[in-house]
């Protein structure tokens, strides 16, 4: 039986409690449907923080997708591995295109598609079952060089809706396009992510038998340390490293928002520094005994994917109802066209944040019920070869 890294399941719970915040303020938040919270002309600080906080879940989830594929060739052959890793790669991104985007939209004619997380660790996993036949110093390269070195392309775009064009917005930049009637929007591009996990991949070994707990925790030190100090070097200079540069504002408080404004789309080598030396500096200091929280919070990361494909759905039929029951007609949650946030008749819809994290909270003791369900499944059907793609 495989010993579970229980500040692996801990950071991955605590990316699910965050996350949930995220997409229940966006179906639910009054001010959600004006600005982006990471406006400083219009945002507070406390809304600010919901959204800035949420900004090391898709690093901090693929890069310990990385870590999990490592930890799980020890149990295989590198061509089962491989196998596994492209299945369950294809697996995902045919999640994104039909489970995932019917719970965003509930609309069952598919008008649009938005290419976000579960496309990107697919398409970085079917990636990945070629590069571990390759020496972890090499992979650990190539993720370094995709980290690093995909902001130099910044300035080069590729109009239009050409296949030359459709594949580099997959590989490097936000793009949108329509085919075949239906509008695509490419949030997360491939090649940042795909060296998000294949860091992951290459730092695998210190969560090994043969790699001492002292060892792992001053490596991990390291990494999130040096991550942290280029990352503050990086964007004090102001030059490359993230396509936004920040400015001195009238205040404090806005020069710290326009010092921390971040493209997420794609993660810029800023991005994914600050995101992943949170991550890093976590495992390095989260590895000790359960508590009362902890042990609540690990049950959370042991089956991330029911997590996440579970919580859309509740989060969006729970915004029927309160649409329905604040003058909306439930009619204006379904059928979406577009990302929520767009829809001209839900303008005025909305609660106050601190309903928004009540209902958060609420979301959450729910999901933890039923992800504790589904653990205990899990564990008493361990030889049923489908529950590892779930």
């Amino acid at each position: 039986m495989k010993q579970r890294i229980e500040s692996i399941d801990i950071l991955r719970g605590i990316v699910m409690i965050l996350m949930a915040l995220d997409h229940v303020r966006d179906y639910f938040h009054q001010y959600s449907f004006f600005y982006d919270p990471t406006d400083w002309h219009n945002t507070s600080p406390v809304l600010y923080f919901t959204r800035i906080v949420t900004h090391v879940c898709a690093p901090s989830f693929v890069f310990l997708s990385g870590i999990s594929a490592f930890l799980s060739r020890q149990h295989k052959s590198k061509k089962e591995e491989s196998i596994y890793l492209i299945t369950r790669g294809l697996w995902l991104i045919f999640l994104e295109m039909t489970v995932v985007n019917f719970g965003w939209f509930f609309n069952p004619f598919f008008p649009c598609q938005i290419f976000q997380v579960m496309w990107a660790l697919g398409f970085s996993m079917i990636c990945l079952a070629g590069l571990i036949y390759l020496p972890q110093k090499f992979i650990f390269l190539i993720a370094v060089i995709l980290i690093g070195g995909h902001n130099a392309f910044d300035d080069y775009h590729i109009p239009g809706n050409g296949a030359v064009a459709i594949i580099w917005g997959f590989l490097m930049q936000y793009k949108q396009f329509t085919i075949f009637n239906t509008h695509c929007y490419i949030a997360y591009s491939a090649v940042p992510w795909l060296g998000t996990m294949a860091l992951g991949y290459s730092l695998g070994y210190l969560f090994t038998k043969n790699c001492s707990l002292k060892q792992r925790n001053s490596i991990l030190l390291s990494v999130g340390a040096c991550f942290l100090v280029i990352f503050f070097i990086l964007r004090s200079i102001n030059g490359y490293g993230d396509p936004y540069k920040w400015t001195h504002q009238g205040n404090l408080a806005h020069t710290f928002f326009s010092f921390m404004k971040l493209s997420k789309y794609p993660p810029s080598l800023d991005f994914l520094l600050l995101t992943l030396s949170f991550a890093i500096l976590f495992l390095r200091f989260s590895d000790r005994p359960l508590n009362i929280i902890t042990k609540r919070i690990a049950v959370l990361g042991r089956v991330p994917m029911f997590f996440y494909l579970v919580h859309i759905y509740l989060i969006h039929i729970l915004a029927v109802f309160a649409a329905n029951s604040t003058g909306y007609s439930w009619r204006n949650m379904v059928g979406l066209k577009s990302w929520v946030l767009l829809e001209p008749s839900l303008k005025g819809y909305g609660f106050s944040l601190l309903t928004v994290v009540i209902i958060w909270l609420s979301i959450i003791v729910v999901m933890y019920q039923l992800c504790k369900w589904y653990d205990k499944y899990k564990r008493r059907n361990r030889g049923k070869w489908w529950l590892s793609y779930l």
